[in-house]
């Protein structure tokens, strides 16, 4: 491109990284000595730095000694229960469900909410997060949070039978009045919260919703073992077997977890009509001590994407999708018995790529490439710790942290710039919160949301 004298200045140039980009196979492809070119928050082009000199723009970035990635996106978490980080700590699932997490639900207001999910919105900023998948109650105040603080978001409104009709009511109308909000940053989904907590009937009312209305579904399904054998025990059917016969597989359908995927499991997920994908946060699975983990190459093989998550810091105790990158990769090498599964570079395709198409925005986000919206982030790798460099890949995957993201931009926004966050106040928001946590986290009453038995 050849800028004339009448161009408007560029929106934001970044110059002087290497650059994370794809090549037609998907392979990863690292450009040294390369330049960002930002305009109307769309990647207009990437270039090498001569070809940006003397070019006008609102902003620049001079990023040398950094890698410009796609923004990482948490492909399904709770941002607000970070407001329940560390209550609940080595305990069993059921446990952790119905004598702290649920009953401490149950005294949620809007405002811890909010300021949950500011709290989490930040962290994920400050960790190179530019989009994430969530399912929570009292969705409307953290459609507002991603609004003001300029992220991407997957939002759904989650709900129980136990809450009768007015539960998917709700969930429906929630994503129809915030689909396409924030300009554009927010997409919306219908939010079940699992076969175990949602019935037959109400998931099959679910997906003739989603389809009446074009929207996708997040759920939890086959989260460990114990639920699919709990299901097989009772019903005859694996969690799986329920959203086939349900016809939530014939939906955009994204399944948290999925530990409990068995191998009868493949040809319906294989077969589904729908967009199916997998959202996998091995943190939490080894904190709850659950015996298997997404099944990643097998899901891969029948042409299912895999992206990353992190599940809500109660469980989890953080938002890093950096760790659960690393994770992935290590607990793949373990479960396969083999260290070529998975390999740096294909872990970096499930954190871009996958993890794009898992959350419905393929094409939109995950490269960094012309036409695409400008969600990237910019790594230091001058520490002592990413150094030398002989394999780039396996230093971004194994060597760099959360930390070493010094830069985060979403449709073309500066929302963190060297490690100073631009749109939320974090002094503000933790003296608020612990003020209420006391409300908070009081179990006093007896009550609880739901019954955790799978």
């Amino acid at each position: 491109m050849t800028p004339s004298a009448v161009e408007s200045p560029a929106g934001l140039i970044i110059t002087g990284c290497t650059v994370l980009t794809h090549d037609d196979q998907e392979e990863a492809v690292f450009l040294e000595d390369a330049a960002v070119v930002v305009r109307d928050g769309v990647i207009e082009e990437v270039t090498d730095d001569e070809a940006v000199a003397g070019r006008a723009a609102d902003e620049w970035i001079d990023a040398r000694g950094q890698v410009a990635m796609p923004g990482l996106i948490n492909c399904h978490t709770h941002a607000p229960m970070v407001a329940l980080r560390g209550l609940a700590e080595d305990l069993p699932t059921e446990a952790w469900f119905n004598d702290v997490v649920w009953p401490v639900e149950s005294n949620l207001t809007e405002r811890d909410v909010t300021l949950g999910a500011l709290l989490a919105c930040a962290e994920m900023i400050r960790a190179g997060v530019t989009c994430f998948a969530d399912h929570y109650f009292a969705m409307d105040a953290v459609a507002e949070v991603v609004a003001a603080c300029g992220m991407r978001a997957l939002l759904g409104e989650a709900y129980f039978s136990s809450q009768g009709p007015q539960g998917r009511e709700k969930s429906l109308e929630f994503a129809l009045r915030h689909r396409g909000t924030a300009g554009g940053r927010i997409t919306t989904a219908l939010a079940p919260h699992a076969p175990y907590t949602v019935n037959d009937a109400d998931l099959a009312a679910t997906a003739e919703l989603a389809h009446a209305h074009g929207l996708p579904v997040h759920l939890h399904a086959a989260e460990n073992r114990d639920q699919t054998e709990a299901s097989l025990a009772r019903h005859g059917v694996t969690p799986v077997e329920v959203l086939h016969r349900t016809g939530v597989l014939d939906t955009d359908v994204l399944i948290a977890h999925g530990t409990g995927i068995v191998e009868s499991d493949l040809p319906l997920l294989a077969q589904a009509r729908g967009r199916t994908a997998v959202a996998t946060a091995p943190r939490g699975y080894l904190k709850f001590a659950w015996p298997t983990t997404t099944p990643v190459r097998a899901l891969r093989d029948i042409g299912v994407p895999v992206g990353l998550a992190t599940d809500g810091a109660a469980s989890n105790n953080s938002l890093d999708v950096w760790e659960s990158m690393a994770l992935t990769s290590l607990i793949q090498k373990s479960t396969e018995g083999d260290p070529r599964r998975l390999t740096s570079r294909q872990a970096l395709h499930h954190a871009t790529l996958q993890s794009a198409r898992a959350v419905g925005l393929e094409g939109g986000v995950g490269r960094i490439a012309p036409g695409h919206r400008a969600d990237l982030v910019l790594v230091d790798l001058t520490g002592p710790h990413t150094q030398p460099v002989h394999d780039l890949a396996a230093n971004l995957v194994h060597s760099a942290r959360a930390a070493d993201v010094r830069t985060t931009v979403v449709d073309g926004r500066v929302l963190m710039r060297d490690r100073r966050l631009l749109t939320i106040d974090v002094p503000e928001v933790v003296r608020e919160l612990d003020e209420r946590l006391p409300a908070l986290v009081d179990r006093g009453h007896g009550r609880r949301i739901q019954e955790y038995d799978t």
